[in-house]
């Protein structure tokens, strides 16, 4: 069993995705987890996650900005405290694009072994290895 721990975002690093897109990986394997990843993205104003798919279900939450989640064809209006909850294999992003301040969610994957597939280009990445 791994040991557990107090992770503060502000002191680990930070992965960037292009295209004002930056990522905090909090609960990684790495960091000992055996069945569940999250963390924190911060979407910049003008910018968006491509259109994507996960092999498992994800839950994100909206911490602060403002933008839309495009899920399965349909697009809503995200604020802090929106939750989604996204089903294996759905289309989904984050975008960013009219707000005058970043979209920072927090997001979790139900598995360690989770993979995102960007629809654009067909490439599947493990989400701890990005």
């Amino acid at each position: 069993m791994s040991a557990p721990q107090v992770l503060i975002p502000e002191g680990l690093p930070v992965k960037d995705r292009g295209n004002g897109v930056v990522t905090t990986p909090l609960v990684t394997a790495g960091r000992g987890s055996k069945a569940m990843l999250n963390g924190i993205t911060r979407i910049a104003p003008g910018a968006a996650v491509p259109l994507h798919i996960h092999n498992c279900e994800e839950s994100v939450v909206v911490m602060s900005g403002t933008g839309k989640v495009h899920i399965d064809g349909v697009e809503t209006p995200v604020a802090p405290g929106v939750t989604s909850w996204i089903p294996p294999e759905v289309p989904h992003c984050f975008l960013n694009l009219e707000g005058q301040e970043p979209l920072v969610i927090f997001w979790t994957y139900a598995s360690v072994d989770a993979t995102r597939t960007v629809i654009a280009t067909g490439v599947t990445t493990r989400i701890d290895e990005e």
